[in-house]
């Protein structure tokens, strides 16, 4: 949840415009369903994380990033494991047990001052490396853009990303509470994208599809691009702040998050 909110946002919020043949059947509908996202960003989801930005200091914002990350990383290293990348899958399983503990319960991220790197997997991932392709492109409503295939991978993502699996003690109230501190804190991560978005636009929506799906495909190969492909990395240039991008913080890392 915390990578498509990231993701959605930096989509979103970017200018510009660009160009894909990927299958697009029900575009009226996507087309209204991110203004809609985009209106509940700005009333909602905004103006509470430009609060949270205010009153949190930079490191808190920068403990609280690398703890929710810490969480993501056994489920990372699964996906991993089914992708036939076992050395990448251990790294996230050693990195989960030294931030754990060496890490004060992952507000520290010990893991990557010791060399062992942040990954970006999810099971849509690992689908496509499976052999499924991604179906038409949707705009889910919260959620944000999505491949058909990732979409039908949301609900394993969010029973295996559980809070309750490492946290069983906690009560639904808190875990609640939890992930809606996990959301806040992405979200003032990246409140300095909104810059981007009011220097102005061609079209917002094909520009929000573009860039998922060229980001999506990135992923999926690691950034080592087919050569057929590789001219979606040029395609478009989009400048990302630093803090914006997946995975989890360092243990102090800087924060961007300041209202606009």
């Amino acid at each position: 949840m915390r990578r498509t909110l990231l993701l959605f946002i930096s989509a979103t919020l970017c200018a510009g415009c660009a160009s894909t043949t990927s299958s697009d059947p029900i575009e009226k509908y996507n087309r209204g369903m991110l203004a809609f996202n985009l209106k509940l960003d700005k009333f909602v989801t905004k103006p509470v994380a430009t609060a949270y930005a205010k009153i949190t200091p930079k490191p808190v914002r920068g403990y609280v990033g690398n703890f929710f990350g810490n969480l993501s990383d056994p489920w990372i290293g699964v996906n991993n494991f089914l992708q036939g990348k076992p050395r990448e899958g251990t790294n996230d399983l050693m990195r989960f047990v030294f931030n754990s503990t060496l890490g004060l319960g992952g507000i520290l991220d010990i893991a990557s001052e010791a060399n062992m790197p942040k990954h970006d997997e999810d099971l849509g991932q690992t689908l496509a490396v499976w052999g499924f392709r991604d179906g038409p492109f949707v705009v889910l409503p919260l959620f944000g853009p999505k491949t058909t295939r990732d979409a039908l991978a949301m609900p394993i993502e969010w029973t295996a990303n559980s809070k309750s699996r490492f946290l069983p003690h906690l009560s639904s109230r808190d875990r609640n509470l939890l992930t809606g501190l996990e959301l806040t804190n992405n979200r003032a991560r990246v409140l300095d994208i909104q810059k981007t978005l009011d220097e102005g636009t061609l079209d917002k929506y094909r520009y929000t599809r573009d860039f998922y799906l060229q980001q999506r495909r990135y992923l999926i190969y690691d950034g080592n691009l087919p050569e057929e492909e590789s001219f979606l990395q040029n395609d478009v240039q989009i400048t990302l702040p630093p803090n914006a991008t997946e995975g989890a913080t360092k243990d102090a890392p800087p924060d961007t998050g300041e209202t606009q």
